[in-house]
């Protein structure tokens, strides 16, 4: 697993090798994060939380990803309480070249009735940062997402875990110069705390987007401005009850048919034609959902087909739409 010291970021991709480190062309062509070349469509890992009766199929699974041409896996500790770091550990070489990203901002909440609790204090970051250094193997975790709980879905902090985005910077910035972490990214993260990070030097931000949820689309264009690799979670929506779904678009589904594609690799395709920063961390837990997500990075979509897509409205989670 490769580590970075360069604080600095780009998102944008430029002159990048087309080959990951195992001479496998890059999933969906090259992007940049952390100061590290990687392939535009990575792997997000918190489905493997539900293979924990199968760690060997696990590790298959995440062998075929590297197979397939992904050397960008998100993470975090909070994963499986610490099971999914674990199995990254055990399946992936430091001869793949693989870019892992964890995030902190939550712990594990075993036997809750929501299985993870807020931990957004400094001093719960640096011990979240110290665990997922533990469980992953590594002196330096290439980037951590600052995992903060300002938006919706999800948790929302209250009482002392209200802490000051600049406070938590801070200890992030100082875990950089320690050399504990390579890059800092956002997630969960409003306009306005973007742009209040951005003197720290950020690599990412990770926010709900996907094409039926755009109401980050000006946080989208500052980061390509200002070359900070974007990163949807959620990129196909659906995973709430009021979140609307990528594949229930008519646009998506006539594209889909048009192409010979699914629904889903359409909506991942317009993800990586709308942006020249994207990249994207579709998780599966099934090899042949697997293979159909790194599928998508071919798909072609001409002007007329993008311009469909791009008409398809966005409604908001509380059912106005965004446009």
């Amino acid at each position: 697993m490769t580590a970075t010291p360069t604080p600095a970021s780009t998102g944008t991709p430029t002159s990048t090798p087309a080959l990951t480190a195992t001479g496998v062309p890059r999933a969906g062509g090259a992007g940049r994060i952390g100061g590290s070349t990687v392939s535009r469509i990575g792997y997000g890992a918190m489905q493997v939380g539900r293979l924990r009766e199968d760690r060997k199929g696990t590790i298959a699974l995440l062998r075929r990803a590297v197979e397939l041409g992904v050397d960008h896996v998100d993470t975090a500790q909070f994963y499986g309480d610490g099971f999914v770091n674990e199995v990254i550990r055990d399946a992936l070489r430091p001869e793949d070249g693989v870019v892992v990203v964890s995030k902190v901002g939550a712990d594990p909440n075993p036997g809750g009735a929501v299985p993870l609790r807020p931990a957004q204090r400094p001093g719960e970051l640096r011990a979240s940062v110290e665990d997922n250094l533990r469980t992953l193997g590594l002196d330096r975790i290439p980037v951590v997402n600052l995992r903060r709980l300002d938006t919706r879905p999800g948790l929302r902090a209250e009482g002392d875990q209200v802490v000051d985005l600049d406070d938590q910077l801070a200890l992030m910035t100082a875990l950089r110069d320690e050399g504990k972490i390579g890059a800092i990214g956002l997630s969960g993260v409003t306009l306005e705390g973007v742009r209040q990070a951005l003197p720290a030097g950020i690599a990412c931000v990770q926010n709900l987007y996907s094409l039926v949820s755009r109401g980050d689309e000006e946080m989208l264009r500052l980061c390509a401005e200002q070359r900070i690799a974007w990163i949807p979670f959620f990129p196909l929506g659906g995973a709430f009850p009021a979140m609307p779904k990528v594949a229930d678009a008519p646009a998506v589904i006539a594209a889909a048919r048009s192409l010979g594609a699914t629904p889903a690799q359409v909506g991942l395709a317009w993800l990586l034609h709308h942006a020249p920063n994207t990249l994207l961390i579709p998780g599966t837990a099934d090899a042949g959902h697997l293979e159909a997500n790194i599928a998508a990075g071919t798909l072609a979509l001409d002007e007329a087909t993008l311009a469909a897509l791009d008409a398809t409205e966005s409604p908001s989670l509380d059912g106005t739409t965004l446009g």
